[in-house]
């Protein structure tokens, strides 16, 4: 388990990044989601002991974050800038990491290299020095070397940025086997990364948590505020276009998905189930025009 109690993050230059953060993660994948620049990357870096808090407190497992080399023993962390080593070899690049993480054995860590390589299917080019990888193919290896030595807890920063739409459901399904008996916590601004695969959900912007819950509990913020209608080209460009979620050409016009608590004025609009990205939407426009993040 995860708990994080009124955590604060505050930069000389950057501001607060993180205000008064409380959350408590429990076994299996837990999706932190929100926006660019919501707080994310910061609270992961304190999870994975990189940067201290300004204030407040948060243990994993029971070990709290101040015993920064216990943590480090039972966590793989994968960062959103993820830096190799060019020259070596795929193979070699985990080997290194292996032996950085304590495996001292060097068949096991051969045999558990070969695997992770295999899983995220880069056993073609485990031979291969790191800088002829491409960009996906490095944030795969990213990836691996998070994995190896069968972390207690995994911590992920966007791992799906430059991967193709074949390998993040490969990713998505190797994170979900993995978290199995552990906590692994994605944080993701893609609500696709999280829909199908995460029991738990938090939602952070501007540095506040908006929500904490079930995936069911995130999607009810969208009940009873989302619309459908077509429309002519003329008659799209007088709706508002902060409201519009989605658009698809049809034969009779441009059918638009729109959010709001009342249907566009004049229009035949009608009210439809909300999706999981309708109710972070409708979540994250509420909290901001209610003023919910005026603070210094």
């Amino acid at each position: 388990m995860i708990e994080i109690k009124h955590l604060s993050k505050k930069y000389r230059r950057g501001g607060l990044a993180l205000n008064d953060v409380t959350l408590t993660l429990h076994e299996g994948m837990v999706g932190l989601l929100g926006p660019n620049g919501a707080g994310k990357s910061s609270l992961m870096r304190i999870l994975a002991t990189l940067v201290e808090p300004t204030s407040g407190e948060a243990s994993i497992n029971g070990i709290p974050l101040r015993k920064a080399e216990d943590i480090r023993k039972i966590i793989g962390y994968l960062p959103q800038q993820f830096q190799v080593y060019p020259q070596l070899t795929g193979s070699e690049y985990l080997d290194y990491v292996g032996a950085m993480k304590g495996m001292n054995d060097p068949k096991q860590r051969k045999r558990e290299i070969g695997r992770l390589l295999e899983e995220v299917n880069l056993q073609d080019k485990a031979g291969k020095r790191v800088k002829t990888y491409s960009g996906g193919m490095k944030r795969r290896l990213g990836i691996a070397q998070a994995l190896l030595g069968s972390p207690q807890v995994l911590i992920v920063d966007e791992p799906t940025a430059g991967l193709d739409p074949e390998e993040r459901v490969r990713f998505r399904n190797l994170l979900t086997r993995f978290s199995l008996g552990r906590i692994v916590l994605l944080s993701t601004h893609i609500v696709a990364d999280i829909e199908s695969n995460c029991r738990q959900i938090a939602v952070l912007d501007r540095g506040r948590v908006r929500m904490s819950g079930e995936l069911t509990e995130l999607q009810e913020f969208g009940r009873g505020k989302v619309w459908e209608e077509v429309v002519s080209e003329e008659q799209f460009a007088r709706l508002d276009p902060m409201s519009i979620v989605s658009t698809r050409r049809t034969e009779n016009g441009l059918r638009c998905r729109i959010i709001g608590e009342t249907p566009p004025a004049g229009s035949g609009a009608v009210q439809v189930r909300p999706s999981l990205e309708d109710g972070y939407l409708a979540l994250l426009r509420s909290g901001r025009k209610e003023g919910a993040y005026s603070y210094e």
